[in-house]
């Protein structure tokens, strides 16, 4: 019992205080930097990425050849709200979720 009060003391020396405040800020400073990391690495180019798609999203209107997620390349035969027509053959049209278009093809 007496080993472990001793070993919840202060250390020798009396000075356990003020250390021990900046021994705890020491211990957050590892933290702060590697969450910068992830941030700037990880977090920040990935909002930055999805603001991008989403104003391709809001720019589509008839007549642009768009890329699916899936890979079907057609012409946007009429848009909605959240539905888009595509004109993948002649005559022929489907729909998707407007989410769905991947990429808008320069022609």
């Amino acid at each position: 019992m007496y080993g472990l009060a001793f070993a919840m003391g202060t250390p020798p020396g009396g000075t356990g205080g003020a250390a021990g405040g900046m021994a705890a800020f020491q211990q957050v400073i590892p933290l702060v930097f590697m969450f910068a990391i992830f941030y700037f690495l990880l977090i920040r180019p990935q909002q930055k990425k999805a603001k991008e798609h989403k104003a391709l999203l809001e720019a589509i209107k008839k007549g642009d050849n768009v890329i699916t997620a899936g890979g079907v390349h057609g012409k946007v035969s009429g848009v909605d709200d959240s539905i888009v027509t595509l004109e993948i053959a002649t005559g022929v049209n489907i729909k998707i979720t407007k989410s769905y278009i991947a990429a808008v093809k320069k022609d």
